[in-house]
């Protein structure tokens, strides 16, 4: 938005005003959110209550609300740029690794469609990541039998703990493009995990390692009171 004595503002304003009403009138509710504004659909989010996975459970989890578009959700960034970027993957796997990004980009890469959904209650529908899945990169360290769970760590020394089943799931990835782009660094850019099943605070952003091992870990937010599971279908918001 320009300043207000911009010759445009008052147009803007009117235009702002204009379609807060619009999508007021069909269901939409425009909240303020970290800074910038997003999309509360009712209507969107009602159509979603009728709808059922394909493992019968409802595809919108209990007491989440329909966004439509991914919201930055904070954290302390690691640097954006692909040239630094580095994954140690290390652990209980035979062959432990330190992939740049363009390492990264010469494993098989994959595109996946899948919903997101954050603790704090909104979910993002349809989200487009394309990366690495996890089980993939599993294969090419060569993951020993003695490992249990997968530790993500990421800039600043955050980390995300995921039962290694879970993690192993063919829709987990290191995804570094969002809706077919760059993956911004507002959302974790250059790299970030992607763990559709669990609540979005186990998909690490700004990605620097990966940790396959026996011992479960608490990770950032486990230890500060988070549910150490985060089931979005059992509501594991806190332990």
């Amino acid at each position: 938005m320009p300043p207000k004595n911009h010759p445009g503002a008052d147009l803007l304003r009117a235009h702002s005003r204009r379609d807060f009403i619009r999508r007021a009138a069909t269901g939409t509710v425009v909240v303020a959110l970290g800074g910038g504004y997003y999309y509360l659909d009712d209507r969107l989010t009602r159509e979603a209550k009728a709808m059922v996975r394909d493992d019968g459970r409802p595809r919108l989890p209990p007491g989440q609300r329909i966004i439509t578009s991914l919201k930055p959700m904070g954290g302390i960034p690691g640097s954006p740029r692909p040239s630094e970027f580095r994954l140690r993957v290390a652990g209980d796997v035979k062959n432990p690794k330190t992939f740049d990004f363009a390492e990264l980009l010469a494993l098989p890469q994959t595109e996946t469609t899948s919903d997101v959904h954050c603790v704090t209650g909104w979910s993002m529908f349809d989200a487009r990541w394309k990366g690495v899945r996890l089980v993939d990169l599993a294969e090419r360290v060569g993951v020993s039998g003695r490992a249990r769970h997968v530790i993500f760590e990421a800039a600043h020394g955050y980390t995300a703990n995921v039962p290694l089943d879970e993690a192993l799931s063919p829709d987990v990835m290191l995804a570094y493009r969002h809706q077919g782009r760059p993956l911004a660094p507002t959302h974790g850019g250059p790299v970030r995990a992607v763990v559709p099943g669990l609540y979005f605070w186990k998909s690490a952003k700004w990605l620097t390692g990966i940790r396959f091992q026996a011992r479960d870990e608490p990770g950032y937010w486990e230890t500060r009171g988070y549910h150490n599971h985060a089931d979005p279908w059992l509501e594991e918001r806190y332990s």
